[in-house]
């Protein structure tokens, strides 16, 4: 019997063959214990994002539905985010976006030459998580002696048991977390920065009503979160994700290392063999058929990115990865209106980390007995990933 269950550990260990079943037997999948449907076909996932007034965002997008009600650009519908999407788009102009680049590689360098000497080092730990947090936190002006805080208590929001139920802690770090950047908020306000918050602060947003008015402080706190998290987690999941492929394929490895221009299109199939974030959560506004089923209107679903980048239909082998493949769209940042805002700086981050890491640790090892698992609500990733380095080679 086909069961789909995303809290489940053994599927979130794998779920690549689960995902396969679904795509062949169930592309609309329903799971009466928590109550949603799941669509797992790229074209099916493709168009949940491209219709917005069918498939809603303002219910949440987690399975749980933690999010919903909450000041996040992620969970409102036309026309509101678009009002708010327009403000947010100007942290991510290329031309800021491209302005970021030395201090990403200066901070991906200095992280990485204080490896050189040892013999191995925790990849997670003391590189994928900290190079995004601080590109991010220098960008939307979080100070240095905060930023370990916020990747804790981020960690600690985002974390998920096997029944999916939200626990005490949980709803303690958000309540924390929340507390900081809101005193966060209020002690720029006093103290105008050259950064992203302040500018937020002095932009005007339209409203529904065709007005116009200021973000409050509990608006901006949430931004504050909402780009904080969605700005260090994607990237620092998908740097081990890609560490753990090129491991997986050292003929690919040898090629990037002999000709870095190959990068950008090995981050690309990074991204589709196995992004971040592997669904994303939507509401169904009406009832919708498909494949010959019907989903009720006031349904969950999700719409599986993990299983959309592995669709025979669309990708041919999918499960092979291949930094020659040629891919014209994946979905691993979303699509249409939700795409996200910051892909562009995220592609840019892993570029650079797999330039400066392959550089300096052309043939790193991994220690498979060190490996720990982030068990979160719809982000898949590593908490742990012990490289072994041989220092004589």
């Amino acid at each position: 019997m086909l069961d789909y269950n995303p809290f489940s550990r053994q599927i979130a260990h794998n779920p690549f063959p689960t995902y396969k079943r679904l795509r062949d037997e169930a592309p609309v999948y329903f799971n009466k214990e928590h109550d949603f449907w799941a669509l797992s076909r790229y074209e099916d996932v493709v168009a949940g994002h491209l219709a917005p007034e069918v498939y809603s965002s303002s219910q949440g997008v987690t399975l749980e539905g933690q999010d919903r009600g909450l000041p996040f650009l992620i969970v409102k519908d036309p026309p509101e985010h678009t009002f708010h999407r327009k403000v947010a788009a100007r942290m991510f102009t290329p031309r800021r976006v491209g302005q970021m680049e030395e201090f990403i590689r200066d901070t991906a360098v200095r992280l990485l030459d204080r490896q050189l000497e040892r013999d191995g080092f925790d990849l997670v730990q003391e590189f994928s998580f900290r190079l995004p947090l601080d590109v991010i936190s220098e960008l939307i002006g979080i100070p240095e002696a905060l930023r370990g805080d916020v990747h804790l208590l981020s960690d600690r929001i985002a974390a998920r048991g096997e029944d999916g139920t939200l626990s005490d802690d949980v709803r303690q770090a958000h309540i924390e977390l929340i507390t900081l950047l809101t005193e966060l908020v209020a002690e720029r306000r006093h103290n105008p920065g050259d950064d992203v918050i302040t500018m937020l602060m002095t932009t005007q947003v339209d409203d529904v009503n065709g007005g116009s008015r200021m973000l409050d402080d509990s608006e901006l706190a949430f931004r504050f979160l909402e780009l904080a998290f969605a700005g260090h987690e994607t990237v620092a999941k998908l740097i081990p994700n890609g560490v753990v492929a090129l491991s997986w394929y050292p003929d690919q490895r040898r090629e990037l290392v002999a000709d870095p221009t190959l990068i950008p299109n090995a981050v690309e199939e990074m991204l589709r063999w196995d992004p971040p974030s592997h669904y994303q959560g939507r509401w169904t506004m009406c009832d919708v058929e498909l494949h010959g089923t019907v989903i009720p209107e006031r349904s969950r679903v999700i719409l599986l990115t993990g299983s959309a980048g592995h669709d025979e239909r669309k990708y041919p082998d999918p499960e092979l990865f291949d930094i020659h493949r040629d891919i014209d769209k994946h979905v691993a940042f979303g699509f249409g209106r939700h795409l996200c805002l910051g892909a562009s700086l995220a592609r840019l981050e892993i570029r650079v980390a797999f330039e400066e890491l392959l550089k300096r640790f052309p043939d790193y090892q991994i220690d498979e007995s060190g490996i720990e698992r982030m068990y979160h609500s719809n982000v898949r990733g590593l908490s742990r990933l012990p490289l072994v380095i041989d220092q004589a080679g």
